[in-house]
């Protein structure tokens, strides 16, 4: 033991060598607490993974006792250890030092054979662990090792390894000798098999041996630091038996045991505390113990000391060292903050004085010190920086002002500053920037400039000013512009000028222009459709404006009565016009009917109906009806609404001497609408006349609508150029220019009118629409559209042959030649020419008819593909198909068959029933149609409704049946239109069950709406069910908002007493439906309550006066009693009461401290006075009041005991325990004497003896402690006996005290009794009012009280209401409040450390090789990454060498594309050539085409001089022959010379001929051929236009192929500027990505697409290349093709050329390609960029939010600190309050 204590002596020894000196206090540098013992107090903290006895109890042996007689025992620990009677407990907190007199009776011990144990000790926080001390039982381990962690047990570091054979124990572990302080060896001295007992182990942290430089380096701080501490025992020490023999009795004597166990150290605190307090929530009374909690100086703060106290952060943190505190410095923030943060970057550019930065500074101010004006503010000049009224708000408007208001923040002359001056915009003035300058206007915010200038246009302002209005801008214009910068002219007007108006009218026609506005500029007004000029008064090209009959409708395409016939006439004279419209006329008898139907009306107005005709009688016709048949009736607000039924019945008479008649009433028609008019010629009369009214007739040409003048707005507005236009119309007789067919030249005055009314009409001009074959030009008479027609043509579009003409063509129309004994008439088919032949003539000249045809006269073959034998007569439709045909000519199979009938039997063209499944009238065909599909010859089935396959042999979709069984069809499944019909699997295709139901229906048939949801399935209106979960029943709501309903009405089920259709609201009578547990009945008092109704919310009964409560059941406020039988008023004493209401039962007032009685009218025990002036009694009082009580409780106690005792007996206490040992004892002795005892008797009798064993020490040990307690009643009697004494002492001296202050106030009494009378006067004037205030509060209404009680009832009612919400919104705070703290709790930084880095984010910066977040290398710099590390940070790095890589390559690619461009630059000099020779190909073509065109001319002049020579008188026929002759031997030369001989050669003919006249019929045949030769010459024409045209088209060529080698260029040098920047990206992102502690989780995947696209890139540079070379091939294919243009100019130059420069273009967009690319991986550098950039930002605001979280805990234990020193304070003061106002009666 002596050698025990020597040694512990030399390890404190040594130990206080090696740690800094402690001789100095905290404010003289660093400090540090006293150390101890850390197992003290923390026997809950030590852990052993084996113990003995935990389960059961184990026998083990000791080796040193194998002599003697007992050498094994027993080890029981599931017991605590109790050195009297429980020894044999060896638990782990035994080896903890007691220094009790049993220290060697217990120990630790471990399970028996066990080798691999440990023991753990964990600290509460951190310590400074100097040495440990081990004192074993038994041997020593064999081997053993020592560990600590720093990061409460997350990592493990080893302190020293102990063997007896090291080299075998530990292989690898050095065995000294120790060099270094952080050394980690294995020694043997320790580790000896002797002794067996007592042995001890020692180790120290910090060894004597080794010098120690500096004790407060980082190295040395840590290596002392620990948060666990371990104790591995490795192998025991064994005799070698237990080798030879493996029996578990050998291993009881093998075994680790401990004595004791000794750590020392103290609580780790950076040398800034000398003391250590208990960390929350350990105990502080246990002695000895070292607490974990620093007591921090030097302005520091945290559990160790580890931060800067708040408002300290002026410096970084540092651990104190030696005499220097490094202590935390107090930030400056001029009194602006109480906040401040620490910032490295200030702190080094400060030169390492001050790096604090103020946050959140008040008062207006900002900066690090707070020692600057916000924006908007500036400083007073006149006040101190730490006044809080020294920024002042600066005075400036924010529209003119620079920076949005903001003014000079201080006053600096140097810089021309003035402390709150405006600096104001370029164009704004005054001392607040508010004002435009002169010539400028609109103050604005958005206006950089401020005011912008005044835009006035000097040509329309008066006198050319340029000023304008301040506030809007708006200059002064002249009468007639207008504008804000009078640079408009007025609508309607344009020209803008310097003349004294400013503009001129626009003057648009009123008809073509769309109204009278034009613009400015041009005065161009807006025309109608086609028509133009400035004033809309002309009409484009291939457009006509109407005549005025230009609605024409023809008699002979009329509906004509039953007598009336059509008549043609036939031109007999082509040189004259004709004097009627159309075909011919209509030869209408008296009484005959004609009906012309009106359906193109374009405009709605009046017309004026014009009738042409053509009289055949000698007097007039006399009555003529017409009548206007309208669709229906007219509506009221229709144009036409004032027509009567009248208006359109007219009657007119027809003059024998006239050709058109107008009646003088119009007619009113509207756009859009059909009509009919009808005439009915009703009487011809002549008195004279022998013919009889059979035989009038009259031929009637046409009717024509013609707009009134004076019904169209043009003419009758009422202005006066309204009225101007109506008079000139009206002279000039416009209106009669048109009736007549021929009709004279129209006048320039009328036309323009005309013009005009035929663009209001027709809404624009009408276009000409000549027909391309009939008419010569697409041009047509301007005045009426008048087409110039071909031979043999009529009509306005040359679109129709003249009656007896036919073949509509490009040469006119051919003369029927109708034989007239075979036809009806002259007229023929006007396509075919076939005459209308008479009965049994056929033919096209009608000269008979085959037989076996149809379509007598016009007779032709029956066409029935061999399946009919006759077909109809008049149509030719086939009669009766055979071989399942059908259609007019048996061209197809009938339904249910297919095939193709049209090719016969013998081709297989058969018709076959369709196999859909089976054929027709099979029962079993469920198709329309079928067909054969023509590429896999299989038969397509046209299925019928409802059903579907390839045979039709299934039921659709929506469908079901069987349609495959005799006699199965489909019919629609039956699911009230709620299910998808084109879903396979919608209802069942059998049974017709419905399976996927829609619109929230189900059942069988879809028809009612599903659980939880209510209406008519029907009609697809089922609702979800929205029953209140308060008021439905809970049964039929499987979550909150999920509750079940009646079906079809939507009903809930209701809880009892709850109504409503969705269970919201109680029952009549009822309340509380917030409970959710059915509603309350009110149990309102039928007498005392209005109403049997209350409150729905709240339950309140509304009761009648002299009643209250819930239910009226109680006496009203400040009454009290029964109300039953009577109420009465709390009779109190306002003075002395505490509330107005007594209490309801007694009627005993509720009194005010030191108020008593009934009524509250007199002074409480302890108060002297008279009342209400009750004063509290001396605290003697108090004093003696207590002990008193206290005496006459124990009294009254013992009194109780005494007579309890006196009753029962001394031993009565335990009677019962002495009467279960009587019971067992006898029990035991009959066991005993029972002659045939049992093996379970004995074993009975054996527990009875160890139970009476037990319950005798029990009872023993109860006894001692009685023993005990009664010799601690007698002292604490002596105890109290000495307190009276003092007492009595102390009374004696409150008398005498008391005496002394009895005569003080007997001579204050006498002294001023008129000041303390008047001083009591005041104060009962005062109380008085008080009182009558109070009085006025409680009974006047409205009055405070009254809405004190409105308020709170309010109150009660909102907080009823909103309960439930509130529940429920707190509820999910508090859930959403736990899932933050567990995501809170969840974040780690060590993740993301080993992402980046490339290291364990646990691992200490000393030992990871990769450090991490907050580690730096020895130069203070960061340190991340690394080699050997797989962090992001070596990823960006590799990234970096790719990067560069990337960058040599596209350099590479950079020269290659240079080269391609050579080429193309080559291609386009080779292409410029091509163009030369092309060119000079044109020409020639040019040229060729003008002789062609020569050439045209001559042939021209010869055929009109041919024309000539045929229309002249005195040609013989024998002269015209030869010409003719001549002519056709001749063919068109190929020059110009041979066609001017040949026209020579025929005008010498021509000049000799004569007769023509008596030879022209004989010619007609050579005209003709003539003629055709005119055609082949135009034929010729053609071609050399083509020649020409396809010359002009290589010209073109040629040009696009320079235009796209220039392209060419300009896309390889945007190109090459694109690599350039791709370059200049590059070089960013090498300068961005070398801060590469900054990447992000994916940088790898990214960086590996960089390179992929990289890899991209040199292809395409490689595909660029090869382009390159197939373009300069391309491009000497295209000179080769240029060579050759010469000799083709039919089209082949053009193909080639459109081949190069196809190719040209994927060239060029090839290299618009590769720009892409380079573009796309700028993006995706700049993508990485910013994702890393965001990474980053994320894991500081991490940082930044533990930081806060840290600080907030801090200031919560700071605040919790306080809270319990201000507990402490009112408690004294509430004990001092208390011994005050103890009375003393």
């Amino acid at each position: 033991m002596r050698a025990s204590l020597l040694t512990l002596l030399c390890v404190v020894a040594a130990a206080a060598a090696q740690v800094p000196d402690y001789a100095h206090g905290c404010a003289h540098g660093s400090c540090y607490p006293a150390t101890g013992d850390l197992l003290v107090g923390r026997e809950k903290n030590l852990k052993a993974s084996s113990s003995c006895g935990m389960r059961r109890k184990e026998p083990y042996c000791i080796v040193s006792h194998l002599q003697d007689e007992k050498k094994c025992f027993d080890c029981d620990s599931r017991r605590p250890y109790d050195p009297v009677y429980n020894t044999i407990n060896h638990r782990i907190d035994n080896v903890i030092t007691a220094f009790k007199p049993h220290r060697k009776k217990s120990w630790w011990q471990s399970e028996n054979g066990k080798s691999d144990v440990f023991i753990q000790l964990d600290l509460e926080a951190e310590f400074h662990f100097t040495h440990l001390i081990m004192t074993y039982k038994t041997f020593r381990p064999a081997a053993m090792l020592i560990e600590r962690s720093a990061d409460f047990a997350r990592t493990w570091q080893v302190y020293r390894y102990f063997a007896h054979d090291c080299a075998a124990a530990f292989p690898g572990i050095s065995q000294g000798p120790l060099r270094n302080i952080n050394d980690i060896i294995c020694e043997s001295r320790y580790s000896d098999i002797e002794p067996s007992t007592e042995g001890e182990v020692i180790y120290r942290v910090l060894e004597p041996a080794i010098r120690i430089e500096d004790p407060y380096s980082p190295d040395i701080q840590n290596q002392l630091k620990i948060t666990n501490l371990r104790v591995n025992f490795t192998k025991l020490h064994t005799l070698g038996d237990n080798l030879l023999d493996p029996r578990a009795e050998i291993k009881e004597k093998y075994y680790y045991a401990i004595y004791e166990l000794v750590v020392r150290g103290n609580c780790f605190c950076y040398g800034h505390a000398s003391e250590c307090a208990p960390i929350n929530g350990i105990r502080d009374d246990i002695e000895g113990m070292v607490h974990g909690r620093c007591v921090c100086n030097h302005n520091t703060k945290g559990l160790n000391c580890e931060l800067c106290d708040d408002f300290h952060n002026d410096l970084p943190w540092k651990p104190a060292e030696g005499r220097n505190t490094n202590a935390c410095k107090k930030c400056n923030c001029n009194g602006h903050s109480s906040t401040c943060h620490f910032d490295m970057a200030v702190y080094l550019a400060m030169g390492n004085t001050s790096g604090g930065v103020c946050d959140d500074c008040q008062h207006n101010t900002m900066g690090r010190n707070c020692e600057m004006c916000k924006p908007f503010y500036y400083k007073d000049p006149i006040k101190d920086m730490r006044d809080p009224r020294v920024c002042v708000a600066c005075d400036c408007d924010p529209d003119g002002s620079q920076n949005g208001g903001m003014c000079d923040s201080h006053t600096d002359p140097s810089l021309g500053m003035v402390g709150g001056q405006c600096r104001c915009k370029a164009n704004v003035g005054g001392p607040r920037c508010d004002k435009c300058k002169t010539g400028f206007f609109g103050l604005s915010a958005e206006n950089p400039q401020g005011c912008q200038p005044c835009w006035c246009d000097n040509r329309g302002t008066v006198s050319g000013s340029s000023q304008c209005d301040p506030i809007s801008g708006d200059c002064f214009c002249k009468r007639l512009v207008t504008g804000r910068s009078c640079d408009q002219c007025l609508s309607e007007h344009w020209a803008l000028s310097h003349d004294l108006n400013g503009c001129r009218g626009c003057e648009c026609d009123i008809g073509g222009a769309l109204d009278n506005h034009c613009s400015m500029e041009s005065g161009q007004c807006r025309c109608r459709g086609h028509m133009m000029g400035r004033e809309c008064t002309q009409v484009e090209s291939g457009y006509f404006f109407m005549a005025l009959d230009h609605f024409l409708y023809e008699a002979e395409l009329a509906k004509m009565g039953q007598v009336s016939q059509l008549v043609f006439f036939f031109r007999t004279h082509p040189g004259r016009p004709a004097t009627w419209t159309g075909m011919g006329f209509a030869r209408v008898p008296e009484g005959g009917t004609l009906e012309f139907l009106l359906t193109n009306i374009p405009y709605s107005m009046e017309y004026d109906l014009l009738i042409r005709y053509e009289s055949q009688m000698p007097r007039d016709w006399e009555e003529v009806r017409i009548t206007v048949i309208r669709p229906g009736p007219i509506p009221t607000s229709s144009p036409c609404g004032n027509t009567i039924p009248d208006d359109d019945k007219l009657t007119v008479s027809l003059n024998a001497g006239a050709r058109f008649v107008v009646p003088p009433q119009p007619v009113c028609l509207e756009r859009g609408v059909t009509y009919t008019v009808r005439f009915e010629f009703r009487r011809y009369h002549d008195a004279n006349s022998i013919l009889t009214g059979a035989d009038a007739v009259i031929l009637v040409d046409s009717i024509s609508l013609m707009p009134r003048h004076f019904s169209m707005e043009m003419f009758n507005a009422g202005d006066s150029a309204s009225s101007i236009r109506k008079q000139t119309y009206e002279r000039y007789r416009c209106h009669e220019v048109a009736k007549s067919v021929t009709r004279p030249l129209m006048s320039d005055t009328c036309a323009k009118l005309i013009t005009s009314m035929s663009a209001i009409v027709n809404d624009g001009a009408l276009p000409c629409n000549c027909d391309l074959q009939g008419s010569v030009s697409s041009l047509c008479d301007v005045r009426g559209g008048q087409c110039r027609c071909r031979p043999n043509l009529i009509g306005r579009r040359c679109d129709q042959c003249a009656p007896g003409t036919y073949g509509f063509g490009p040469s006119g129309c051919i003369a029927c030649g109708c034989s007239l004994e075979g036809s009806v008439s002259r007229l023929c088919d006007k396509f075919t020419g076939q005459c209308q032949c008479r009965p049994g003539a056929f033919g096209q000249h009608c000269d008979g008819c085959q037989a076996g045809h149809w379509g007598f006269p016009n007779c032709r073959p029956c066409q029935c593909n061999g399946h009919a034998d006759k077909c109809d007569q008049r149509t030719g439709a086939c009669i009766k198909c055979k071989d399942n045909t059908g259609g007019d000519k048996c061209e197809r199979c009938a339904n249910g068959y297919y095939g193709n009938p049209v090719l016969g039997i013998a081709f297989s063209g058969q018709c076959r029933p369709c196999p859909c499944p089976d054929g027709p009238n099979s029962g079993r065909h469920f198709a329309a149609s079928c067909y054969q599909d023509n590429r896999n010859r299989q038969i397509i089935c046209n299925c019928n409704q409802g059903y579907t396959g390839d045979r039709c042999d299934e039921c659709a979709p929506g469908y079901f049946g069987n349609p495959s069984q005799p006699g199965g069809h489909c019919q629609p499944c039956q699911c009230h239109n709620n299910i998808d019909m084109s879903d396979m699997g919608a209802c069942d295709r059998q049974t017709g069950e419905c399976r996927k139901c829609l619109y929230n229906t189900e059942g069988p048939s879809c028809g009612i709406c599903k659980s939880g949801y209510f209406g008519d399935a029907s009609r697809r209106n089922c609702r979800k069910c929205t029953c209140n979960f308060l008021g439905t029943d809970s049964s039929q709501c499987m979550e909150r908002g999920d509750c079940v309903c009646q079906r079809s009405t939507g009903q809930c089920q209701c809880l009892q007493n709850v109504i409503g259709l969705t269970c919201d609201h109680c029952a009549p009578n009822h309340w509380n439906l917030a409970s959710g547990k059915a509603c309350e009945t009110c149990g309102c008092d039928p007498n005392n309550s209005v109403t049997s109704s209350c409150n729905e919310f709240t339950g309140q009964c509304q009761c009648r006066d002299g009643f209250g409560g819930k239910t009226c059941t109680e006496c009203q406020e400040n009454y009290w009693g029964d109300p039953r039988t009577q109420c009465r008023g709390c009779d109190c004493d306002w003075r002395g009461i505490e509330t107005s209401q007594c209490n309801r039962v007694t009627g005993h007032c509720v009194c005010q401290q030191g108020v008593s009685g009934v009524r509250c009218d007199q002074c409480a025990r302890g108060f002297s006075g008279q009342f209400p002036n009750c004063q509290p009694c001396h605290q003697c009082f108090g004093d003696w009041d207590r002990i008193v009580q206290d005496l006459a409780v124990r009294t009254k106690a013992l009194a109780e005991r005494a007579h309890e005792i006196q009753t029962t007996g001394l031993t009565g206490a335990y009677e019962k325990a002495f009467r279960d040992l009587e019971e067992k004892l006898a029990q035991a002795q009959g066991i005993v004497n029972a002659r045939n005892a049992t093996a379970a008797a004995v074993a009975t009798l054996m527990e009875l003896i160890e139970d009476l064993r037990a319950q005798i020490g029990e009872t023993t040990d109860t006894l001692n402690r009685l023993e005990g307690d009664l010799t601690m009643v007698q002292d604490s009697n002596s105890e109290a006996s000495k307190e009276l004494s003092a007492l009595e002492r102390e009374a004696k001296e409150l008398n005498l005290t008391s005496e002394q202050l009895h005569h003080q106030l007997d001579v204050l009494k006498n002294s001023n009794f008129l000041g303390a009378y008047d001083s009591i006067r005041s104060s009962y004037n005062k109380s008085r009012d008080a009182e009558r205030r109070a009085n006025a509060s409680t009974t006047t209404k409205p009055s405070t009280v009254s809405q004190s009680a409105d308020t709170r009832r309010r109150t009660e009612r909102l907080i009823t209401a909103k309960k439930d919400d509130f529940n429920r919104k707190n509820a999910a705070n508090k859930r959403a409040l736990g899932e933050l703290s567990t995501r809170a709790q969840g974040l780690d930084i060590k993740k993301i450390n080993e992402k980046v880095c490339g290291a364990p984010g646990d691992a200490p910066c000393g030992e990871s090789p990769c450090g991490g977040a907050g580690c730096r290398d020895d130069e203070g710099n960061r340190h991340c990454g690394g080699l050997n590390c797989n962090g992001a940070v070596a990823v960006a790095d590799n990234a970096l060498e790719r990067a560069k890589h990337a960058e040599k390559e596209l350099n590479k690619a950079m020269g290659e594309v240079e080269g391609l461009f050579t080429k193309v630059a080559e291609a386009k000099t080779k292409a410029e050539e091509a163009k030369g020779k092309a060119q000079a190909a044109l020409d020639k073509a040019t040229a060729t085409k003008n002789k062609v065109e020569r050439s045209n001319n001559d042939l021209r002049d010869l055929i009109k001089q041919i024309r000539d020579f045929l229309t002249q008188e005195g040609a013989d026929p024998d002269s015209i022959e030869a010409v003719a002759n001549h002519v056709l031997e001749l063919s068109i030369p190929a020059s110009p010379l041979q066609i001017r001989h040949l026209a020579d050669e025929i005008k010498d003919r021509v000049r000799s001929l004569s007769n023509v006249d008596a030879i022209l019929a004989q010619t007609q045949d050579d005209v003709r051929k003539a003629e055709q030769l005119l055609l082949d010459a135009k034929r010729a024409r053609h071609h050399s236009e083509e020649v020409k045209t396809t010359a002009e088209t290589v010209k073109q060529a040629l040009v696009d192929a320079k235009t796209t080698q220039t392209s060419a260029e300009k896309a390889i040098a945007r190109a090459k500027a694109d690599i350039d920047m791709t370059e200049t990206r590059l070089a960013q992102i090498e300068s961005e990505t070398s801060n590469g502690e900054k990447d992000l989780n994916d940088a790898m995947d990214r960086l590996g697409t960089l390179g992929q696209e990289i890899n991209a890139l040199k292809t395409k540079r490689a595909n660029n290349s090869m382009a390159a070379a197939r373009a300069e091939e391309t491009a000497t294919m295209a000179r080769d093709k240029a060579n050759e243009a010469k000799q083709i100019l039919d089209g082949q130059l053009t193909d080639k050329y459109h081949e190069v420069q196809q190719r040209v273009d994927s060239k060029a967009k090839a290299v618009q390609d590769a720009k892409k690319r380079a573009e796309g991986l700028r993006d995706d550098a700049k993508d990485l960029l910013k994702d890393a950039q965001s990474k980053l930002q994320r894991l500081a605001e991490l940082e930044k939010n533990y930081e806060e979280n840290q600080r907030r805990l801090e200031g919560k234990a700071r605040q919790l600190d306080g809270l319990e020193d201000k507990m402490k304070g009112i408690l004294h003061d509430i004990n001092k309050q208390i011994q005050i106002y103890n009375t003393c009666q």
